[in-house]
């Protein structure tokens, strides 16, 4: 939380009460992310008066609050809904927007030092929103999980073969994804798109890390991709591959599967669309 930084009632009270219960301070000050002097403070207004109403924030001698706190729980509701449904072009929030909105809902100023100071002290937090793909079918990537990630594992086994994940590089369509405000330790999540445009590069790595790649100055096609998986199999004459890749055209051809059928040597498996990196099962 660090010095300066306002705390809620609620966390006061946590605090404290973790003490009582004996709880280490080095556990408290990291659980409420507090400073060591500001727990030894909130303990001496404890022990004074051994009620938890004195934890309550006393008023400052400073300068008022811009926005009271019914104002600021409308400022909350409005961060926690897209920017977009308030005209805006993305669903992201910055200060400058937020200023634009207070200053048309309630028609008072605020610099972006105050902004952010406000954001933080309502437990906000600057974040990157995680992406989740609209074309992804969790039915599908269950199915896959459960059927197909036990044959590929098997083929491996069975040949000793070594396995290795293909793709190429694209132009991506996928939305730059900026920073948005919202509740700390929840990372929103943004729904973009996992399309792919023209290509520049294939490449495929094992799973001990082993990367093999080719270069092209144009489209990749199923020529290009028959071209690749042979100097695979030309790279390692003398063992088994088990090649996984996405279901792109140019991987699905006809042209591509009569290729790879008649490579003794070549095991090709499909992913289905969704988003989880298929190395996290095979470890």
């Amino acid at each position: 939380m660090g010095e300066g930084k306002y705390s809620t009632y609620d966390i006061r009270v946590s605090a404290i009460k973790a003490f009582l219960h004996n709880q280490p301070i080095a556990s408290i000050i990291k659980n409420y992310d507090i400073d060591r002097s500001t727990l030894y403070r909130w303990r001496m207004r404890y022990e004074k008066t051994q009620n938890v109403e004195s934890l309550v924030r006393k008023r400052g001698s400073g300068r008022k609050r811009i926005l009271k706190q019914e104002k600021l729980d409308v400022l909350k509701s409005i961060v926690l809904k897209p920017a977009s449904e308030f005209d805006y072009e993305t669903d992201f929030w910055t200060c400058r927007r937020l200023i634009q909105i207070i200053k048309r809902e309630f028609d008072i100023e605020i610099s972006q030092p105050t902004m952010w100071r406000m954001l933080r002290n309502l437990d906000l937090t600057y974040q990157r929103p995680k992406r989740k793909y609209h074309e992804a079918d969790n039915v599908k990537r269950q199915d896959w999980l459960e059927n197909e990630l036990p044959r590929i594992l098997s083929t491996v086994k069975k040949y000793r073969a070594i396995l290795y994940f293909e793709d190429e590089s694209t132009v991506s369509l996928t939305a730059v994804l900026g920073k948005t405000w919202a509740p700390r330790g929840i990372t929103p999540t943004q729904e973009v798109t996992g399309s792919r445009a023209s290509v520049s590069a294939m490449s495929a790595i094992s799973k001990s890390g082993r990367l093999l790649f080719t270069l092209h100055e144009k489209r990749i096609a199923s020529k290009e991709v028959i071209h690749f998986l042979d100097q695979m199999l030309q790279h390692h004459k003398r063992r088994h591959l088990v090649v996984v890749m996405d279901q792109a055209p140019p991987h699905t051809s006809k042209m591509t599967k009569e290729y790879i059928a008649k490579q003794k040597g070549l095991h090709v498996f499909y992913l289905p669309i969704f988003t989880c990196c298929i190395a996290d099962y095979l470890k």
